[in-house]
């Protein structure tokens, strides 16, 4: 990988929700983690919720064995989820929110205001040698908690960026871009997702502090239209044309 090089991370989990649409094995999101893999993506993003509506257990041990791009756990801040983090030695786990009745992950995590619940999970994680991130709002608030929590990495939520309009959108570019330099400066690796698509990828990719953008809904909804393969060359291309 060249250095500098802006990472994409496939998140895959809405392959299995088509999948367990009907329940049996088809698509498969291996096939899918597969793919990525050989069409240059850097990295597979799979959230196992708790109710499961998507990934199943089965499915991080087939993915970790089918492709060698490293893994990235999505999980809640539980103790079930830890232990099968603990059990599967992910590459990387991002800690989410999670409830059960959203449609999908609507906010950032509250790390300011749950530090001592999150310290001594992150610490565990850190020990068995997974890269801990926080999926965490562009906030000042948030970024100090990730330092205090000693997270490596922080994910910073593009949601707000990427449903605002005209100013209020320039507004949100800019508070995720000193948030991701904030971050840099304290010896954080920021990286960026949620909502992101090909019409607005390209101004969170010309942050030359990211490190990784995590894309998955988008790209698996165009897939039905182009194909998996050229939906994720299409942003590979948009992004590598924001960072020259």
């Amino acid at each position: 990988m060249t250095p500098g090089r802006l990472r994409l991370g496939v998140n895959i989990d809405h392959v299995a929700t088509i999948r367990n649409a009907r329940g049996g094995d088809h698509p498969d999101p291996v096939r899918a983690a597969q793919i990525v893999a050989a069409c240059g993506g850097d990295g597979i993003t799979a959230h196992l919720r708790e109710d499961r509506r998507h990934i199943r257990d089965e499915d991080l041990a087939r993915i970790q064995a089918a492709t060698s791009l490293p893994l990235n756990l999505e999980m809640a801040a539980t103790e079930e989820m830890l232990a099968i983090a603990l059990r599967h030695k992910p590459h990387a786990a991002c800690i989410v929110p999670e409830r059960r009745e959203e449609r999908t992950t609507e906010g950032g995590l509250d790390a300011a205001g749950q530090h001592n619940r999150l310290y001594p999970l992150v610490q565990r994680l850190l020990d068995a040698d997974i890269r801990v991130s926080l999926f965490i709002a562009p906030e000042i608030a948030q970024i100090d908690a990730a330092i205090r929590l000693n997270a490596p990495v922080v994910e910073l939520h593009t949601g707000e960026y990427a449903h605002a309009e005209g100013a209020a959108r320039a507004v949100e570019l800019k508070r995720i871009a000193d948030m991701a330099a904030l971050a840099a400066r304290n010896g954080i690796e920021p990286h960026a997702g949620h909502g992101l698509t090909y019409d607005n990828v390209q101004p969170i990719a010309a942050i030359p502090q990211l490190a990784e953008l995590n894309i998955g809904h988008y790209l698996i909804g165009e897939a039905i239209f182009t194909g998996l393969e050229a939906s994720v060359l299409k942003m590979r291309e948009l992004m590598d044309a924001a960072r020259p």
